[in-house]
């Protein structure tokens, strides 16, 4: 008996999804790639999922990372995804290193990570932990401390870090979605930068306990109460040693929660740290993408002879890139063109080839200098020095 006809399945209508156009606060905002490369340990994964969650909510949280992805293919797609920034962990077997990539062209910062702390390591050490989930639905306030000093690298490491972050429109910002902040603090003795994350909370300052815990929503436990009035007397008559001390540093804080902060009322504001930490130390500024002119090297300084000596040949080498890439079309519309002897049946040996693809003239037009033997050289004498080396 014959096998039965497999059914083919149907073919399903492509149906078109809506186009859902952002708000251009959204659309122009920074967004960003965090991965990490070199060495696997479990620390730096953990460190790099940290960090994520410091760049919340314009970063891939839920990014995916493979061992045969290359650098390339996150900067193939952050065209697709507007992404302008992204920070690499890369773990060596002598030092990590953290390097801040602007996307798609540079420049590029290469940190020396000196120490780092895991956010689940600082949270316990506190002993009131004020962390919750709509914290991170609104990017943090970013504090810049004693970024001052001579040298161009100090303001280019300044602004590399604020605009990893959207900017703050003060006129139209509102202190309610002020959640977090992210601080760095640039050392000049030490020439390192702490980095330090912290929650921001509002309290009130001059209520009663019983009371600041209502009015901040926390529910109470009035099972051994008989009356909502038990709950206030128990809970003391007056305010703390600490509430007393915040008075003196207490601020009226507007836009925010009437619940909270009435409007002739102050509240104190407390800084709550989350983790993670780093120190770092800026050691080297790029001017392309991973690659490119060195701009700033805080070990290796070299005269103006040997840079202009680099910058003769990295142009060298650009023109015999964009050459290579001509000639590489013309050989291409040759091939498609229909006087090409190899659709008659006729194929010249790798010599005669070689011979036709040889152009000198038109390399000295292009690039203006004399073609070097290695670029015109045949297959047949590498294939001579390649058997004599044997």
């Amino acid at each position: 008996m014959g096998k039965p006809k497999s059914k083919k399945p149907k073919s399903k209508k492509k149906v078109k999804l809506p186009e859902i156009q952002e708000p251009v606060e959204l659309a122009q905002a920074p967004h960003s790639f965090v991965i990490h490369r070199g060495l696997s340990c479990p620390y730096i994964q953990d460190l790099t999922l940290d960090f994520r969650r410091l760049m919340e909510p314009f970063t891939a949280s839920n990014l995916k990372e493979k061992k045969a992805n290359r650098i390339k293919d996150f900067v193939s797609l952050s065209g697709v995804f507007s992404v302008s920034h992204m920070g690499i962990f890369n773990k060596r077997a002598t030092q990590l290193s953290f390097k801040i990539v602007r996307m798609p062209r540079g420049p590029t910062l290469t940190f020396k990570v000196h120490e780092f702390t895991l956010s689940r390591d600082v949270l316990t050490l506190k002993k009131q932990q004020y962390v919750n989930e709509e914290m991170f639905q609104h990017s943090p306030l970013v504090i810049l401390n004693n970024f001052t000093g001579e040298g161009k690298h100090i303001k280019l490491m300044a602004n590399s870090f604020q605009n990893m972050f959207p900017s703050i429109n003060l006129a139209q910002i509102n202190v309610s979605t002020m959640k977090r902040c992210v601080l760095y603090s640039y050392n000049p003795v030490t020439k390192l930068v702490e980095m330090r994350h912290y929650s921001i909370q509002i309290v009130p300052v001059g209520l009663h306990k019983g009371v600041k815990k209502i009015v901040q929503g926390n529910i109470p436990n009035l099972s051994k109460c008989t009356d909502i009035s038990d709950f206030f007397l128990q809970g003391g008559g007056g305010a703390s040693d600490s509430e007393m001390e915040d008075e003196d540093e207490a601020t009226t804080v507007r836009d925010v929660n009437p619940k909270i902060n009435c409007e002739n009322n102050k509240s104190s504001i407390k800084l709550h740290e989350i983790g993670p930490r780093l120190t770092l130390e800026l050691v080297k500024i790029e001017d392309g993408l991973l690659t490119g002119e060195v701009l700033y090297h805080s070990t290796v300084s070299k005269t103006s002879e040997e840079i202009e000596a680099i910058r003769a040949q990295v142009e060298k080498k650009r023109k015999q890139k964009e050459y290579n890439k001509k000639v590489q079309k013309a050989n291409q519309e040759k091939n498609k063109s229909k006087d090409n002897p190899r659709k008659k049946g006729y194929v010249p040996n790798d010599r005669e080839d070689m011979e036709d693809d040889r152009d000198d003239e038109y390399y000295r037009q292009e690039v203006g200098e004399e073609p070097d033997e290695e670029i015109f050289r045949t297959k047949d004498t590498k294939y001579r020095k390649r058997k004599h080396s044997k």
